[in-house]
Order: C-alpha cells, then sequence, then structure tokens
C-alpha cells in the first residue's frame, strides 16, 4: 500500500497553458468539456494574467490530449514549459 501512495505521489503534476478565453462563462464551459474527459483533474482559470492562464493538476496528466481539446472548442491553447 505504501509503494502505491508513493507512486501516485510521483505521477502527480501540474500543468499551465497559456489560452486567448476572455470571458468567465467560456472557462466554465471549458472546465465542464475536460472535467467530463478527465474527472479527476483540478482545474482553473487565472484570467488576470496577460496570458489567461488555464491550470491543471493531477496524476498522469495528459497534456496533448488537453490542448486538443480546448483547440477543438475554437480557443488557444499552448502548454508552457
Amino acid at each position: 500500500m505504501y509503494q502505491f501512495k508513493e507512486l501516485q505521489e510521483a505521477d502527480f503534476a501540474v500543468e499551465i497553458f497559456k489560452t486567448n478565453i476572455q470571458k468567465e462563462s467560456d472557462c466554465d464551459y471549458v472546465i465542464a468539456v475536460i472535467q467530463n474527459q478527465f474527472p479527476d483533474y483540478k482545474i482553473n482559470f487565472d484570467l488576470e494574467d496577460c496570458d489567461k492562464i488555464l491550470r491543471i493538476e493531477g496524476v498522469d496528466l495528459q497534456y496533448d490530449n488537453i490542448v486538443s481539446h480546448v483547440c477543438d472548442l475554437g480557443y488557444t491553447c499552448v502548454r508552457l514549459e
């Protein structure tokens, strides 16, 4: 059991994405779509930041899929490294 917990903590990650999302209603929509696909991710936006930051926390983040989902919704989404 201890090893499993240690593995989960090792796989925990935070990813930051630059977006072009401007409105809270758009944020809510994007969050709903991402959480539908990845219900265990913690997701939030910082629209005050000049890069309109999308921040996602979780285990085994699939950042390529996140970028794809957001772009499919018509928004710009670029992973910041």
